[in-house]
Order: structure tokens, then C-alpha cells, then sequence
């Protein structure tokens, strides 16, 4: 059976990909560091369904650490799905230096890794955020993406070049993997449709930056999950895909999808638009489709309610007390690993 290591394993997107590959057979080694972007509790209790699971290992630790690194990428390992990163455009003007250090350092500490074990599939989660304000439409791997306009989008393309520079080197397949404003259940809490659901549901004013026309191509996590294993099973060689549902929509039309969800009116206040955020995005996905079997199944408003219930069920409790269980992480040789105190603040 495949032993896959997934950096980020704690996250949204990372613990939604732990419980796939669990659920098809695979062995899942899961590496993330807990960082305090968002309440470490809620990464934690991301994990609590799987963590006992008797192929699954969690290693708590940075991806920068090569020592740590070097631990778990080994022989053994078929693929590594790196989706750790420093997360977010804004936050990423008021600290570019530690966007660089993780994101581009990081990526270049795991290739590092890989290229002493050729057997390695290496998937490098990018970001549409690396095609800036591109006024074609839909955006096209061809296309030029040398103006991003935020550090976080930048990193991200730096990690894209690194992952073409060792495949040309070291030869071992390397697959870019360019995610298109990913939500469902267990999404951050910063980003917009969890935090606008969490806002209207209780009666709270949602902030909106600029005039609400910005369009965004949101994707359900189920199919970009349903992306991320076709890559791992079909990936070749160097390529670049955009995982999206193909299907933008305005920040208002997501406003009134949501309040139909809810069942619930939302109170907007508008802001001045924010640096670093780009107009639009719209992922063109004919070569996922043609290469990967790529095919979205989720649209947005299937996929507002599953969230929504999702949110109802589990989210307000917590956020409310940020009651997660305790977890025992294991390291990737099954010792236990030290945990920090984690906070809701």
C-alpha cells in the first residue's frame, strides 16, 4: 500500500486528504507544526476522527527543520503532498520576511528531501493567486505569471519554479497543483465564507472591501480532494494544473447565496478595497480534465449548505469554548511528541 507523507496534515485542506488516503488503504504520515495563525485547537480536533487510526502518524514539527524532514521522507515514502504554507494575502504585506521563510524555504527543505529518493511523487499545493489581475479569462496554465501582486503569491510562485528546477535536475515527478478559494466543512475560520457565515448567523455586520463586485471561483474541498489523489495516481513528469470549479462568482451573488443558506439577511458594511487582493479568478481546467480525469461535481450553492449544516453541527461549539480534544501526536517513528498549550484567543 502507498506510504504518503502530507505536510499541512492538521489543516482544512490537509486533514479532509489524511482521511481520503486512510479510506482507500493508504499509510498517511501527517507533518504540521500547530502554528497560531488560527486557534491550534481547532488544527487539533481537524484530526481527532483519524488520529487513533492504525496507518496513520501525526509529527508535529516545521517543514523548515531538515532534520525533522529528513526523519520521515525515507525510502519508504511514495509521495509527498505538500500543502503546509504561511497562509494568506494580506497578512503576508505586514510580513513578507516570514512568507519568504516558510513558503519558499520550506518547499525548497522538503525538494531537498525528495531528490535523495527518486521514487518520490512530489504535489506542491500552489495558488490562484499567482495569476495576479489577469484580464483573460479563464485563467490557463500558459498564461504569464509573472506579476503577482502580494508576497503570498509570490512565495507561491517561487515554490512552483523550485518544483521545475528539480524535476529538470533530479528527474523524480513533480506535479503544481494551483487551488482555486477552496471552502467546505472545517474551512479557516479568517476566510470569507466562514467568517460571513459565523457573522450573519449571529447577527453581526459583514465587512466588505470595496464595492462587492471582485469575483472569486470557489471550489468545494470534496473535488479539489477528488483532484489532489488523481494527481497523485496520474501525475507525470512537470506539470501545472488549475484545480477550480470553473464557475466565478461576485462577492455580493456569494452574500445572497448565503443568506439563502442560512435562511438569514446579512448586514454589510463596505470598506475600502484591500491591497494585494486580486479581481477576479476563474480557473480554465480543460488540461486537469484532459490529463487527471478532473471533473468538479459541487456547485456552489450544494456546496453552501453542506457547509452551513457543517457549521450549525459542529463550528459554534467550537468557537464558542474551542473544546478540542487532547491528542497524542506521534512522531514518524512513534514516539510521543511534546505538545504547546494552544489557545481560542
Amino acid at each position: 500500500m502507498p506510504n504518503i507523507i502530507v505536510t499541512g496534515g492538521a489543516g482544512f485542506i490537509g486533514s479532509h486528504l489524511c482521511e481520503a488516503l486512510l479510506r482507500r488503504g493508504d499509510d498517511v504520515t501527517a507533518i504540521d507544526n500547530f502554528d497560531d495563525f488560527y486557534p491550534p485547537a481547532i488544527k487539533r480536533n481537524n484530526l481527532s476522527s483519524i488520529i487513533n487510526h492504525p496507518r496513520f502518524t501525526l509529527m508535529e514539527g516545521d517543514i523548515r527543520d531538515e532534520n525533522i524532514i529528513n526523519s520521515a521522507v525515507d525510502s519508504t515514502t511514495d509521495a509527498v503532498i505538500h500543502l503546509a504554507a504561511r497562509a494568506g494575502v494580506r497578512p503576508s504585506i505586514a510580513d513578507p520576511l516570514l512568507y519568504q521563510d516558510v513558503n519558499v524555504r520550506g518547499t525548497l527543505t522538503l525538494l531537498e528531501a525528495c531528490r535523495r529518493h527518486p521514487q518520490i511523487r512530489f504535489i506542491f499545493a500552489s495558488s490562484s493567486s499567482v495569476y495576479g489581475n489577469n484580464a483573460k479569462v479563464p485563467f490557463s496554465e500558459d498564461d504569464p505569471v509573472d506579476e503577482p501582486i502580494s508576497p503570498y503569491a509570490a512565495t507561491k510562485r517561487a515554490g512552483e519554479l523550485l518544483c521545475r528546477t528539480y524535476h529538470h535536475l533530479f528527474g523524480f515527478p513533480t506535479t503544481c497543483l494551483r487551488f482555486f478559494t477552496v471552502y467546505g466543512p472545517r474551512q479557516r475560520p479568517d476566510l470569507a465564507i466562514h467568517k460571513f457565515v459565523r457573522l450573519i448567523e449571529a447577527g453581526r455586520p459583514i465587512p466588505v472591501y470595496g464595492d462587492g463586485a471582485m469575483s472569486r471561483d470557489f471550489t468545494y474541498i470534496d473535488d479539489i480532494i477528488e483532484g489532489v489523489i488523481q494527481a497523485i495516481d496520474r501525475g507525470r513528469g512537470f506539470a501545472i494544473y488549475n484545480l477550480g470549479e470553473s464557475s466565478p462568482m461576485t462577492v455580493l451573488d456569494l452574500i445572497r447565496a448565503i443568506e439563502i443558506a442560512l435562511g438569514k439577511r446579512a448586514k454589510v458594511e463596505h470598506h475600502p478595497p484591500q491591497p494585494g487582493d486580486v479581481e477576479r479568478t476563474f480557473a480554465g481546467v480543460t488540461r486537469a480534465g484532459r490529463d487527471l480525469g478532473y471533473s468538479p461535481k459541487t456547485d456552489v450553492h450544494t456546496g453552501l449548505r453542506r457547509f452551513v449544516d457543517w457549521f450549525r453541527r459542529d463550528a459554534i461549539l467550537q468557537h464558542a469554548e474551542c473544546d478540542a480534544p487532547t491528542l497524542k501526536p506521534k512522531s514518524a517513528r512513534g514516539a510521543v511528541v511534546p505538545q504547546p498549550a494552544s489557545s481560542c484567543t
